[in-house]
């Protein structure tokens, strides 16, 4: 019995080192792809100026407050504010969560079209690799800031 799980373990062990050693593999550090993309940096100044936008309103809400002195109004004063500025919120955040999802699209395609090209059977994330693939990080960042 002994010798039977022992065959059974080198059986396995053989078939995974002749698998890896007829795929071609490849690695991309996602992270630092998206760091040095060009069109995540335009995003993220937009996305800031869109921010302070929204500090604009609540600037603008703070002293019109200031000013008042009638309980009633204050609380319209808030309520018009907080709506204001709860809408412009919500479409400060689908057209970032839009735009950051053509950019992922787009590193997808990316990555796809360079394992095409190149023959890679597997491109994995760095961060999940210990060891081995040819990493292809700086070509996949050229490629996305085309």
């Amino acid at each position: 019995m002994k010798k039977l799980i022992i065959l059974t373990c080198c059986i396995l062990l053989f078939s995974q080192i002749s698998f890896a050693q007829e795929c071609n593999i490849a690695v991309v550090d996602l992270q630092k792809v998206v760091d040095t993309s060009t069109q995540v940096k335009n995003l993220k100044k937009e996305h800031s100026s869109k921010i302070n936008e929204l500090n604009q309103i609540i600037s603008k809400a703070q002293a019109e407050i200031a000013k008042e002195t009638d309980a009633k109004k204050i609380v319209e004063i808030q309520d018009k504010y907080t709506k204001q500025f709860n809408t412009k919120k919500a479409e400060i955040d689908k057209m970032y969560a839009g735009k950051l999802l053509e950019i992922e699209k787009k590193i997808k395609t990316d990555i796809e079209t360079k394992a095409k090209n190149n023959g890679y059977d597997f491109v994995f994330a760095k961060s999940v690799t210990l060891y081995g693939g040819k990493d292809i990080t700086n070509e996949i960042s050229s490629m996305v800031n085309k």
